[in-house]
């Protein structure tokens, strides 16, 4: 089943996959990758959307385990359906420096699930949103423990440059395009609505 349908954006073409068949990716000249993923599992979440600290608190963990850091998540509509959306940073895979800033709206309905996802790496010279940030508001303003999960161990730090305050100043950042492409997304995705009739998600099973 194609569960989510109409998601495109301006400035992304197909991407084709390793057959050759044009796919549910495409890219963008940024680099940044737009995909969509069907699951036909019961959803991977740890509480119902309607339990937000739940959810947070939980995500939080799992993303500092996995080795990244959970930016933000919250409860949106999404082709007037409920989704999770959630904003993460992960290492750059076998590079020695540099993020990868991913964004996402998980759909789930009660046995499945539709991820709509955005993909941004840092290119070039990094670390320069966060340097620059850090001079202005000084180190111990800079770290803090993460609002979701204070005793989150282990991952990439929650920091003060991971504020969406910092897009404007820096609007080439990975992270704000990531923030962008979801913003114009919640506009873009139509639903099935065969997959809109589903049982709607009550939690895990």
């Amino acid at each position: 089943m194609r569960a989510l349908l109409g998601v495109e954006l301006p400035g992304y073409r197909p991407l084709e996959t390793d057959g050759g068949a044009q796919g549910d990716a495409w890219m963008n000249e940024d680099g940044d990758v737009l995909s969509v993923h069907y699951f036909a599992l019961p959803p991977d979440l740890p509480a119902g959307l309607d339990d937000g600290p739940a959810l947070r608190t939980t995500l939080t963990h799992w993303t500092a385990q996995a080795g990244g850091g959970l930016i933000e998540a919250s409860v949106k509509r999404l082709g007037e359906l409920p989704a999770l959306r959630q904003i993460l940073k992960l290492p750059l895979p076998q590079q020695p420096s540099g993020q990868v800033f991913i964004g996402s709206f998980t759909v789930p309905r009660q046995g499945c699930s539709t991820v709509v996802k955005i993909q941004a790496p840092e290119r070039g010279m990094t670390g320069m949103r966060e340097a620059l940030v850090m001079s202005e508001v000084g180190p111990d303003a800079y770290f803090r423990p993460h609002p979701y999960a204070p005793d989150a161990q282990g991952g990439l730090p929650f920091h003060a440059a991971d504020h969406a305050r910092w897009d404007e100043r820096f609007p080439d950042h990975p992270l704000s395009r990531v923030r962008r492409t979801l913003d114009a997304l919640t506009e873009a995705v139509t639903v099935d609505p065969g997959f809109a009739a589903l049982p709607p998600f009550t939690g895990p099973v």
